[in-house]
């Protein structure tokens, strides 16, 4: 199904033939959301793959930055060419190891953990219970930091409907974002992009601030919003056009094409700088 039409030309959301090819040519690496932003019908596309791996020749780095659970990134975590998962909104970061297994990191500690889970159990149970429709995502059984409410995958809810579960989740204490698919929520403070921040002090040592014009991040929806508003070479697949009315920040560039076809758009502006 096509999106609907992006609002004609703001000037804060334009074509990527309008990104400087020095920008361009500088990045050190690209961040990247997963759902409805390399995958399509819930599946990577081959083009989408391969400009996952096109980046990664070039020399740069490459890390995907989800609300899926640890679950269900393990699988991918050697299969696609990245150098980590950042899974959970920021929580954990799996990353491949030589003898082709997987190092997981977490922000927080195992008693922290264990503490946040059994919270976050009873208000799933709460939410599921209390809002009539409301389930939780399929992948749950993989998840150890986050809980999360299946709005557009498998089910389909109302915008009340999503609205109630932000604001049960939110009263309850917790952080609480919409993506395409899912509605997660969680305790910490880690959100997309202190999970950013972190991986690149845990992997190279240095401060994601200090390079923040240095990297770019593409994305599609309202839990995007925040790297959006981060970075100056963010960038949207047109699907994002579903959540512009809801988005307070947009991204700065959108691609013609959407989901993987997007993403391999955004790849080939960033290598043909190069």
């Amino acid at each position: 199904m096509s999106s609907p039409p992006l609002p004609a030309s703001p000037h804060h959301l334009l074509p990527l033939t309008r990104w400087p090819a020095d920008a361009r040519a500088a990045l050190v690496g690209v961040f990247t959301d997963i759902d409805d932003t390399l995958t399509t019908d819930g599946a990577i596309t081959p083009d989408a793959l391969k400009a996952l791996a096109d980046l990664k020749a070039a020399g740069l780095a490459v890390v995907t930055i989800t609300g899926r659970p640890v679950g269900w990134s393990l699988p991918f975590v050697n299969s696609w060419p990245v150098d980590a998962i950042v899974a959970e909104n920021g929580a954990v970061a799996l990353r491949p190891t030589a003898d082709d297994g997987v190092e997981k990191r977490y922000q927080q500690d195992a008693a922290t953990r264990a503490a946040n889970f059994a919270r976050m159990q009873a208000v799933l149970a709460r939410i599921e219970r209390e809002i009539p429709g409301a389930g939780r995502a399929t992948d749950s059984p993989g998840r150890e930091t986050d809980i999360a409410i299946d709005h557009s995958e498998f089910v389909t809810l109302s915008d009340d409907t999503i609205s109630r579960v932000v604001a049960l989740m939110r009263g309850e204490g917790m952080h609480a974002t919409v993506s395409s698919i899912h509605i997660n929520g969680w305790y910490g403070d880690n959100d997309k992009l202190e999970g950013a921040r972190w991986i690149v002090r845990e992997l190279w040592g240095r401060t994601l601030d200090d390079e923040m014009d240095r990297w770019a991040y593409v994305g599609d929806s309202t839990n995007d919003q925040l790297m959006f508003r981060s970075f100056a070479h963010s960038i949207g697949v047109a699907n994002v056009a579903r959540f512009v009315p809801q988005l307070e920040h947009l991204p700065r560039y959108v691609t013609q094409g959407e989901r993987g076809a997007g993403f391999a758009q955004a790849a080939q502006a960033v290598l043909s700088a190069r």
